[in-house]
C-alpha cells in the first residue's frame, strides 16, 4: 500500500505577514516526520500582495511542495475549500487557518490519531484535555464558549468543540460533506461535523492551543455573531 500523502489547504486573504511562517512551519514539521506533503494556498485576491509572497515561498520550496490555486476576488471559506480539493493530490486533507492561530507542530498528532483510530476525521479541540485559547480577551473567550455550550445541547454533536477549524480529513470524505453542506462562514465548520455524524463518519479529537492572529485583523464581528445564531438555529431545525 502507497504511503499517505497529506494536502494541506490554506485558504488566504491579507495574510502576507503570516504566510512565510506558517509555510515554513509546515514544511518543517512534515519534512521532519518524514510525510509526503503538498501545501495548496488558495488567494481570494489579497490586496496586500498575498499571492506574491506565495510565489516567492513557490520559488524557495518548489512547486511540488507549494501549489498555488489563487482566485479573483474574495468568495468565502466553503468555496475555497471545494477549489482546493480540485487539486489536491493526496489522500489526505488538512484543513487550518493561515494566520498562525493553529500551529503545524499538532499536524503530527492528528496523522497519528486518524492511524490509531482509522478515523475519517480528526478535529482539533480547544475544550478538553490540554486544549486551550490565548490571547482573546474575556469577550472573545464568552463569545467562543457560548457559541459551544449553544451547539451542544441544540446539535449534541458528539464533539467537544464544533466551531474549530483544524481537521484532517479522508479526502472522499470531505469532498462528501463539502457537497452536502449549504452554510456559509463560520457556521460551515459546524455543518460539516453534523454532516459527518449523519452520515456515520467516524471522528477522533487531538487538544490543541488555539493563539490568536499575530499580524493583521480579526475577521470576527458583531455580524459573524448574528449570522452565526442563525445557522444554529437552521442546522437544528434541519437536522
Amino acid at each position: 500500500m502507497a504511503p499517505n500523502k497529506y494536502s494541506v489547504l490554506l485558504p488566504t486573504y491579507n495574510e502576507r505577514e503570516n504566510l512565510p511562517f506558517i509555510v515554513w512551519l509546515l514544511v518543517k514539521y512534515f519534512t521532519e516526520s518524514g510525510t509526503d506533503f503538498e501545501v495548496i494556498i488558495i488567494d481570494d485576491g489579497s490586496p496586500d500582495k498575498t499571492l506574491e509572497v506565495a510565489e516567492e515561498l513557490q520559488r524557495i520550496y518548489g512547486k511540488d511542495k507549494i501549489v498555488l490555486r489563487p482566485r479573483g476576488g474574495k468568495l468565502g471559506l466553503g468555496t475555497a475549500y471545494i477549489h482546493g480539493i480540485k487539486h489536491a493530490t493526496g489522500n489526505f486533507v488538512i484543513i487550518m487557518d493561515a494566520d498562525m492561530s493553529h500551529h503545524p507542530k499538532f499536524i503530527p498528532q492528528l496523522i497519528k490519531k486518524q492511524e490509531e483510530g482509522n478515523y475519517d476525521i480528526v478535529t482539533g479541540t480547544r475544550y478538553s484535555g490540554d486544549g486551550g485559547v490565548y490571547g482573546w480577551d474575556l469577550k472573545r473567550k464568552c463569545i467562543s464558549r457560548g457559541a459551544n455550550f449553544l451547539t451542544q445541547v441544540l446539535l449534541q454533536p458528539g464533539v467537544s468543540d464544533l466551531t474549530g477549524s483544524f481537521r484532517l480529513y479522508r479526502i472522499e470524505v470531505l469532498q462528501h460533506l463539502i457537497t452536502s453542506c449549504i452554510s456559509k462562514g463560520y457556521v460551515f465548520q459546524m455543518e460539516m461535523i453534523i454532516r459527518a455524524r449523519q452520515f456515520g463518519y467516524s471522528i477522533g479529537e487531538v487538544p490543541i492551543s488555539f493563539v490568536d492572529r499575530v499580524y493583521g485583523e480579526s475577521k470576527l464581528g458583531g455580524q459573524e455573531v448574528v449570522d452565526f445564531l442563525k445557522g444554529v438555529l437552521y442546522l437544528f431545525a434541519s437536522t
